[in-house]
């Protein structure tokens, strides 16, 4: 595959219903700071987000990962996009705990009336 100068990669985490898609999107360059994605996201014209370096994660089956150097998602199956510099992936233990604490907080604040 050819590399276009006018595109930045990003790696992302997409989240659809059933899976969890990590791979690398390509951005315009020469859209404003933080808006890379966003601006792809809400583009019109676009029915398909295409993903680089893909791993697919059934969420469902708990299977291994299926690995794609190019997929394509409909943009209506896209749940959430998240740069992976943002992303806490669920492998490490301590991003686990931390998920865990939240939702306890949650959970009683959620009890607690106002």
């Amino acid at each position: 595959m050819s590399k276009n100068i006018d595109t930045i990669p990003i790696e992302v985490l997409i989240l659809t219903v059933d899976h969890d898609v990590k791979g690398t999107v390509h951005v315009a360059k020469y859209t404003s700071s933080n808006r890379e994605l966003t601006d792809l996201l809400n583009d019109k014209e676009r029915r398909f987000l295409a993903v680089t370096d893909a791993e697919i994660i059934n969420r469902k089956s708990g299977g291994p990962p299926r690995k794609y150097n190019f997929l394509e998602i409909h943009m209506d199956y896209i749940l959430m996009v998240h740069p992976s510099t943002q992303v806490l992936f669920k492998e490490s233990t301590r991003a686990q705990e931390d998920i865990a604490r939240f939702r306890d907080l949650r959970e009683k604040l959620n009890r607690t009336k106002f």
